[in-house]
């Protein structure tokens, strides 16, 4: 397959933000009589947008999350964030070496949040306008909806694109939309990263990469390969 455009992942692809989101929602749910850990966090939420992921919580714990949940739960995180917030481990070179090849990122988290963190990177200018995000969609990943929207709007055929993700539930979602999958193992979240490459060969994903080094586009025929 010769990717006429590559399609990132947010967290855990660019953001190297899985551990202190889940660190900071299972506080907040401890907070608001919900006891949650960190592990129970990233097994049950990870890769889903907010709206599937109060859909879970409220099922797991048979009644509603408070009203300013998410608005207090959006400050723990920030704070947490500010103690020390950095991209994933080679992504700024790897962007780097895409020169103009179109790419986007398809993400379940705000977009408010994503613009902040590429903003906070340096890394902005790397995707302009296309950034596209699943938050307050009905059907966020597992569902193809938010890939198939970034292709559309980097006007490319989805199966012509090659998509980067670390979570199953991403993986899924880009293997729905028809495009070539690389299942990321580089954030630090992934502490069994060869389980974790395992795993997401479970969902489909066409190649595992353990980090961005492992990952090269050919200058010539365009086609991607992972070491």
């Amino acid at each position: 397959m010769i990717p006429a455009a590559i399609i990132f992942d947010f967290d855990g692809v660019v953001a190297d933000s899985e551990v202190r989101a889940n660190q900071s929602l299972a506080e907040s749910l401890t907070a608001a009589g919900m006891p949650a850990t960190y592990d129970e966090c990233l097994r049950d939420y990870y890769g889903h947008n907010w709206q599937e992921t109060q859909r879970r919580i409220e099922a797991r714990y048979g009644r509603p999350l408070p009203a300013d949940f998410r608005e207090t739960h959006r400050e723990r995180a920030r704070a947490r964030y500010m103690e020390g917030f950095d991209p994933v481990a080679g992504v700024a070179d790897f962007l780097d070496t895409l020169a103009g090849m179109p790419r986007a990122i398809a993400s379940s988290s705000r977009a408010e949040y994503i613009g902040w963190a590429l903003g906070l990177f340096g890394l902005g200018h790397h995707f302009g306008e296309h950034v596209y995000s699943a938050d307050g969609w009905e059907r966020g990943k597992p569902h193809p909806d938010i890939y198939l929207a970034a292709a559309k709007g980097l006007g490319v055929d989805p199966a012509q694109c090659l998509a980067i993700e670390d979570s199953p539930t991403g993986a899924a979602a880009a293997i729905a939309a028809g495009m070539t999958v690389i299942g990321f193992c580089g954030a630090g979240h992934i502490v069994d990263r060869a389980a974790h490459g395992e795993m997401l060969r479970g969902v489909g994903v066409h190649r595992v990469a353990f980090a961005f080094s492992g990952i090269s586009i050919a200058a010539k025929s365009g086609t991607a390969a992972t070491a």
